[in-house]
C-alpha cells in the first residue's frame, strides 16, 4: 500500500466529495476517512453498508483509495458491558471499512473524561483487554488495527509498546502521527526516540508538524516547524515500513489546500515519487 494519502480531518468546510476532488487533483493516491462518513450512528434505522459501499465508489471516481478509516472508539470503559459494546462497535467499523476499501482501521485507546481511572496500569489493561478481545476476529478476517499516539492515553511510545508486546498479534500496531508525541508535551530528544521505538509497529503513518505542545501548539506545513520529519522517514525506511505516508495539516485553516499541497511536496523530495 505505499502511497501518499491526506487526512479529511481538520479539512475545512469540504463535503466528502469536495475533499475527493480535491485530493485526486492534487496528486494523492489514498486519503484517511472517519467512520461519520460511512456510518450514522445517531440513527439506528442508518443503512451504513450501502453508504460504505457508496463512499468506496466515490473514492475510486477520483483515483483515490482509503488508506484507513479513523474508528473513534474507547476502551477506558467503566464496566465489561461497555469495553464489550466497544468491541463490538469495533468489529462493525471493520467491516464498513471493507466495503470502502480499506482492512486498515485507525483505532484510539481511549479518552479521560470524568469517572475514568488516572492510573496507567487500569489503561493499559483495558487497552489490552479491548485488543486481546478483538484478535480472534481481526487474524480470521484480516483486519489491522493502528492504534493512534493521539490524545494524552497513548501520546508515549514505550507506553505502546508494552501494549503491543502484551497482544501480541502482528496485526496490531501504532499510527504513527510525527507531531503528536512533541504535542503531548515530550521534548524533541524523547520524541526522536520514540520514533525508533515505534516504527517496528508502524502500520499508518500521519505526517505532520508544527512548534510547541499542548496550549503553545502551533500546525505548520512539513517542513516549517521543529519536527525532525527527516528522523522520522529513516527510522520507519529502518523498519521496513511499508504502508502509506498521509500527510496531516493542522496549520490555519484558511491554508488548508496549500499545507496539503506543501506536504506532498515534500513527500515527494523526502520519500521518493
Amino acid at each position: 500500500m505505499q502511497g501518499f494519502g491526506l487526512v479529511f480531518y481538520n479539512f475545512p468546510g469540504h463535503t466528502l466529495e469536495q475533499f475527493a476532488q480535491y485530493a485526486g487533483q492534487a496528486g494523492f493516491a489514498y486519503c484517511e476517512i472517519m467512520v461519520g462518513h460511512l456510518w450514522n450512528e445517531k440513527d439506528p434505522s442508518d443503512y451504513a453498508e450501502a453508504r460504505a459501499g457508496e463512499v468506496g465508489t466515490l473514492l475510486r471516481q477520483h483515483g483515490l483509495r482509503p488508506s484507513a478509516v479513523a474508528a473513534g472508539n474507547d476502551f477506558l470503559r467503566g464496566d465489561e458491558a461497555g469495553l464489550q459494546q466497544q468491541v463490538e462497535r469495533l468489529k462493525r467499523v471493520c467491516r464498513l471499512a471493507r466495503l470502502a476499501g480499506t482492512d486498515l482501521i485507525r483505532i484510539d485507546g481511549g479518552w479521560i473524561r470524568e469517572g475514568v481511572s488516572e492510573d496507567r496500569e487500569e489503561w493499559f489493561r483495558r487497552i489490552v483487554q479491548g485488543l486481546q478481545a478483538m484478535r480472534p476476529f481481526i487474524e480470521a478476517e484480516g483486519y489491522t488495527l493502528a492504534l493512534d499516539n493521539h490524545g494524552l492515553v497513548t501520546n508515549d511510545a514505550d507506553f505502546q509498546a508494552r501494549i503491543f508486546e502484551a497482544v501480541g498479534s502482528p496485526r496490531v500496531g501504532a499510527n504513527l502521527d510525527t507531531m503528536n508525541y512533541r504535542w503531548a508535551g515530550h521534548d524533541l530528544d524523547t520524541v526522536g526516540r520514540y520514533y525508533h521505538v515505534i516504527a517496528p509497529y508502524a502500520r499508518h503513518v500521519h505526517m505532520k508538524d508544527g512548534r510547541g505542545s499542548r496550549e503553545t501548539y502551533r500546525g505548520t506545513a512539513l517542513g516549517e516547524g521543529e519536527i525532525d520529519l527527516e528522523r522520522a522517514v529513516a527510522e520507519l525506511r529502518a523498519a521496513h515500513y511499508q504502508g502509506p505516508w498521509c500527510v496531516e495539516f493542522e496549520g490555519e485553516r484558511a491554508r488548508a489546500e496549500e499545507g496539503y499541497r506543501q506536504g506532498l511536496e515534500w513527500l515527494r523530495a523526502h520519500v521518493g515519487a
